[in-house]
Parts: structure tokens; C-alpha cells; sequence
């Protein structure tokens, strides 16, 4: 609590307004956390009462406006100094952005115990420069380390390997086999400032387990961050099984329409770090929007956030249906003469099969199918048998089936990520992080999956 007496009457008024709609939000989330995913996910904190003070509007309003006007010079002390609720400059914050973190924090903490906070940002990029950036700071006068998956989207290796490595110094050390506990433990050391990994990975759908590396990067006083946007919080919450911050693209499965570009920082308060001021372990996400954010300038734009925002209220029925057709069509795969291999941690013959089926769960499930039930995403890989000019004919030859860079989209896409989203990492990079170049990442879409099996076929016809 700030001292009140180093400020004038009138500024202190506001800080007492602030304190009143503080308390009134979090009510609000307390309430909305007694709630259902899917009701969390259609109204997030927004109320009857907040419509009212938005003539009404039943769908949060989009606030184009790039700044907030003030009452008064006290009004604007109080809120610049971030001593009361305020959007001031939409490059720091936004009334709809605002709504969107709400939602994505409840979302991600459902059924977790303690408070979860969320940032929104430009991209997924931003959101895993923004979870990992903080942690770099040159406080000892030892080379820093962080300790990674190699199993990883090419922006994330890059991020990692040519901005924090090449152009800062900081000694990546990669594990190239996300299962085995012995390989992460053995690269931690007193100079490790965070551990990284992404679950189901993109390209290659590997998986970790959560709460053993999360126990491990504990033990030393290091935060543990997890990419889960392949999942979505409908499928996985990785801050239930000891994870501290979670990132996701939220462009991907979250705004499945594929009308925004944006990223999310969602971390739980009271994290663990070696370095850093008290205020960034006691709530990390809003320690990064009110400063690093502020300056880096990632800010998300408030369309975005409500494109977002609209896509998220179906997401867990979205994602039931998708996965379902992904499990499909990686069966039919993976009794096709002409593919080598599938990866989709669904099939039984899956690496890491078993460790997918214990963290990989339709939230609320039950209510629908009468038990607990497995879903594992729409996103899955194959390798095509005579290598990567006969992945390339197959690929060349899909009709229904999209060929682009993207993934979690309601239509169906693919890629080869040897000469795409993981072409920049180099052969040794890509063998690092296990790409073939015979790989082709297919996004199963919400079509009919006879359809898309069809179009598989046809393609991977001799």
C-alpha cells in the first residue's frame, strides 16, 4: 500500500475510488470462478452492471480509442502512477484488452487453487519474449543459461537461440528428449534463470511431463514456462500441474476463425525466480504490463482482442469436435501404405502416448460424455515414405485441404515446416528439434472428417 500522505487530498480520493473498483473486480472473479468453463468462457467478468455502464451493450464494446480522458490533473497522477484501475494509453492497457485478460486468466486458472493474472499481446512471439525476457536481467557476473526443449515452434529456437544466445550471450542448453527427467535435470545449474518447454510441441506433437519438471525447476528456484497453445486451457491447464507461467498464441486454436493475431502471458501469483524485484514473483503478468510491456510496446489491438474474445466463448466445444476428427484422420494415417510415420499423441503407438493421457482431458468432459475423456487437439504430423520430394508431390496435390503456415484454424491447413515456419533454424537446428524434411503439420479443420480423409487419399495416391 502506497504511503497516502506523500499525496494531495485529491489524488488520494482517487486512490480510495481505485481501491473500491478493485475489490468490486475481484468479487467479480471470485464469483466467476464458482462458474462452468464454458460459462467462464462466453462471459468472462463482464456483467449486467458493466453492460449498463456500456449503454447497455451485452458484448463487451470494442475501445478503439487509443487513449483515456481524465477528470482532473489528481485523475491523472493516481492512474499514471498506477495507484488506481486505468487504461490511460491503449500501447499499456485497453478497456477491451481488459476483458479478454479476465476471461484467459479464469480460463487457464479454472480448478486451479490461488490467483492467476493474464497479459494479451500483438502475437505469440511477443507473449514468449515477454515470459522470458524478464528473467534475463545482468544481475550476476556469471554467464546466465536457460534450459529448453529443442521440441519447439521455429519462432520460439530462433527467439532462443539467435536473439538471447548470438546477440546477448545467454548459453541455451537444449533438451533434445523431453521425457527423459535425467536430461533436464542435468542441464540445470546456478546459473539457469528459467525453464521452457511446449506441450504438444509444433511440429513434432512431443510432450513432457508437467509436474516433473516443474518439481525439478522448484527444487531450484526457477520459474518453469509452458507453451500450451496446441492444447488450449479446454484440454490442458498446465498451472494445475505445477507450471508458473503458460503462454500461448492465442492467433492459433483461441481464435480459430483466424481473424487476429495476438499472444497471452498467463502466470500464477507467488512465482518462484532467482533474480528480479519482489513485485514480478508476487504477480508476474501485471508486473510485465505495467513496465516491460509498457516499454517494449507489444501491445495488442483492441479489434484483435475482441475477435479473440468471440472466438473464445465456443472454444471447449470447438475443441471436442476437432479432436475428435483429428483422431480420425491421424487412424487413417497411420494404416496408410504411402506414410511413414504419424505423430498425434492421441494413437496409442504415440511417444509419450501415456504421459498425453494424463494431462490431456476435455475440461468438464464428464457433464457430456458421463466420465473423464481424453482429447489431444487438432494438430498432428506424417512423414511421407520416399522422403521430402514425395512429401512435396502429396502436399502439392491437396485440394480441400490449405496450404499455409498457420494452424488452429476451423478449416484445415498444412505445411511442411522444413521449408516453412522451420526453415530459418538451419539442418542441424531442425535435427536438434526433430523436423524431417518428409514432414508435412496438418491442422485438422472442424469440415466432415470423411472429407478431409478423402482429400488425404487422394493425395497420397502412387
Amino acid at each position: 500500500m502506497p504511503d497516502l500522505s506523500s499525496y494531495s487530498p485529491g489524488v488520494q480520493a482517487y486512490i480510495r475510488r481505485g481501491e473500491a473498483l478493485n475489490e468490486a473486480l475481484a468479487a467479480r472473479r471470485a464469483a466467476m470462478r464458482q462458474k462452468k468453463f464454458d460459462t467462464i468462457a462466453v462471459h468472462g467478468v463482464y456483467d449486467a452492471d458493466a453492460a449498463l455502464a456500456n449503454q447497455g451493450s451485452i458484448i463487451e464494446p470494442v475501445y478503439l480509442s487509443t487513449a483515456q480522458h481524465f477528470e482532473n490533473s489528481d485523475h491523472l497522477e493516481a492512474a499514471l502512477a498506477y495507484l488506481m484501475p486505468s487504461w490511460t494509453y491503449t500501447r499499456i492497457a485497453n478497456p477491451t484488452q481488459t476483458y479478454l485478460e479476465e476471461t484467459l486468466a479464469l480460463l487457464e486458472g479454472y480448478g486451479c487453487k490461488g490467483n492467476v493474472s493474464a497479459l494479451a499481446t500483438g502475437s505469440g512471439m511477443s507473449a514468449i519474449f515477454l515470459a522470458t525476457q524478464p528473467f534475463l536481467s545482468q544481475e550476476t557476473g556469471h554467464q546466465m543459461n536457460i534450459v529448453a526443449s529443442a521440441r519447439c515452434y521455429g519462432g520460439t529456437f530462433m527467439l532462443f537461440h539467435q536473439r538471447y544466445g548470438v546477440e546477448r550471450g545467454v548459453e541455451v542448453r537444449w533438451v533434445r528428449d523431453p521425457l527423459n527427467l535425467d536430461e533436464w535435470a542435468a542441464h540445470i545449474d546456478a546459473n539457469t534463470r528459467f525453464v521452457y518447454g511446449e506441450m504438444p510441441s509444433n511440429p513434432g506433437l512431443s510432450v513432457f511431463d508437467i509436474a516433473a519438471v516443474a518439481n525439478l525447476a522448484h527444487q531450484h528456484s526457477l520459474p518453469l514456462i509452458v507453451d500450451s497453445t496446441v492444447a488450449t486451457p479446454a484440454l490442458m491447464r498446465p498451472l494445475q500441474h505445477g507450471a508458473d507461467i503458460v503462454v500461448h498464441s492465442l492467433s492459433k486454436s483461441m481464435t480459430s476463425t483466424g481473424m487476429a493475431i495476438a499472444g497471452a502471458v498467463i502466470a500464477r501469483h507467488n512465482i518462484p525466480s532467482r533474480v528480479g524485484p519482489d513485485e514480478m514473483r508476487q504477480n508476474f503478468a501485471l508486473y510485465v504490463k505495467l513496465l516491460p510491456y509498457r516499454d517494449h510496446g507489444p501491445g495488442l489491438s483492441p479489434f484483435s482482442a475482441m475477435m479473440t474474445l468471440n472466438d473464445l466463448r465456443t472454444l471447449r466445444s470447438r475443441m471436442d469436435l476437432v479432436s475428435r476428427n483429428s483422431m480420425q484422420v491421424a487412424q487413417f494415417l497411420a494404416d496408410h501404405p504411402q506414410v511413414e510415420q504419424v505423430f498425434y499423441p492421441g494413437l496409442p503407438a504415440a511417444e509419450g502416448h501415456n504421459v498425453a493421457r494424463q494431462y490431456m482431458w476435455l475440461v468438464d468432459g464428464e457433464d457430456d460424455y458421463g466420465e473423464p475423456v481424453n482429447r489431444y487437439g487438432h494438430l498432428l504430423g506424417f512423414t511421407v515414405k520416399g522422403g521430402p520430394s514425395a512429401a512435396r508431390r502429396v502436399y502439392d496435390r491437396l485440394q480441400l485441404i490449405f496450404r499455409a503456415t498457420d494452424l488452429g484454424r476451423i478449416k484445415s491447413v498444412a505445411t511442411i515446416p522444413a521449408i516453412s515456419t522451420h526453415q530459418q533454424q538451419g539442418e542441424e537446428g531442425r535435427a536438434l528439434g526433430a523436423v524431417p524434411p518428409h514432414l508435412i503439420r496438418l491442422n485438422v479443420g472442424a469440415e466432415h472428417p470423411a472429407d478431409i480423409i478423402a482429400d488425404l487419399d487422394q493425395a497420397l495416391e502412387v
